[in-house]
């Protein structure tokens, strides 16, 4: 196996819902009233609380996500205020923001709170993405994506595969994530919801792993993790994406679907005789 160390995320969903943009691919969207739970914004105790339990899970990296197109002035506040206390709980873990499209200004605000990631995904390539969101652009995805390095953040960044995108549309944007030379890339599989108007693109196992082997090929000084998706994607055969390249996972839940129980995964990689990163240096 080509690495032996895995890195584990989790997501905490700090304000769920309602958001005004028109992805197709999101249960959060307005537009599409989803069954979801949505909250403005989750107490500061229960975003710490969650905290602790990823590590106590042995993940090293935890992400505060909010729904909507950007940061807000109270957005930003209220990130800030998640952070500081997420950090001083848990000074070990490594805190992404990922909150929409933010400017320069913002994000070094976000790192001075304590956060040393920005997550923003493409999603897809410049030229599918006006099929599956109309109310704001690529470009602006793009340009947040910049800022996050400007403001000297490590920037976690990839898309979603399976939604109807052609060949040449991974490619385009596997070409422009290389561009942005990320951190880290984020792998995920369309995970598809009755409410939404994207229907599924059904990619078998195998596309998903040479999906998984591609990027890792394009881009092998950044972390691969295998994000939204995985658990539904690949089955029993979770074991190959570490296989294809892949070194990090999300443990637990995600924004509005449920993932495995953590446990499972770490007796799974254990059991694969791969190592978890303690820190985010291995």
């Amino acid at each position: 196996m080509p690495d032996k160390t895995v890195f584990l995320c989790a997501i905490s969903n700090i304000s769920s819902g309602s958001c005004s943009e028109d992805c197709a691919f999101c249960t959060q969207s307005a537009h599409y009233h989803a069954d979801i739970e949505r909250y403005k914004y989750k107490s500061v105790e229960n975003i710490v609380y969650e905290a602790r339990l990823a590590r106590a899970n042995r993940a090293i990296g935890f992400c505060l996500v909010t729904a909507g197109k950007g940061i807000t002035d109270k957005t930003l506040s209220f990130v800030c205020e998640a952070a500081t206390a997420v950090k001083k709980a848990e000074p070990e873990l490594n805190i992404i923001a990922c909150n929409g499209t933010a400017s320069v200004e913002q994000m070094r605000e976000l790192k001075r709170a304590g956060v040393g990631s920005y997550n923003h995904n493409l999603e897809s390539s410049r030229e599918y993405y006006p099929k599956i969101c109309s109310t704001h652009s690529w470009e602006e995805r793009y340009e947040t994506c910049e800022n996050a390095k400007v403001a000297g953040l490590d920037l976690c960044s990839g898309g979603i595969f399976g939604m109807g995108e052609s060949e040449a549309d991974r490619l385009s944007m596997v070409v422009a994530l290389k561009t942005l030379a990320p951190a880290s890339v984020a792998i995920n599989f369309f995970h598809p919801n009755p409410a939404l108007p994207l229907k599924e693109n059904v990619l078998n196992i195998e596309e998903a792993l040479d999906i998984v082997r591609y990027v890792k090929s394009q881009l092998p000084s950044s972390m691969i993790m295998v994000a939204g998706g995985r658990e539904r994607m690949f089955g029993e055969r979770q074991a190959e994406i570490f296989e294809a390249g892949a070194n990090a996972i999300v443990i637990g839940n995600y924004l509005t679907t449920k993932g495995n129980a953590p446990d499972k995964d770490i007796v799974m990689l254990e059991s694969l005789g791969l190592q978890i990163a303690q820190s985010c240096h291995g």
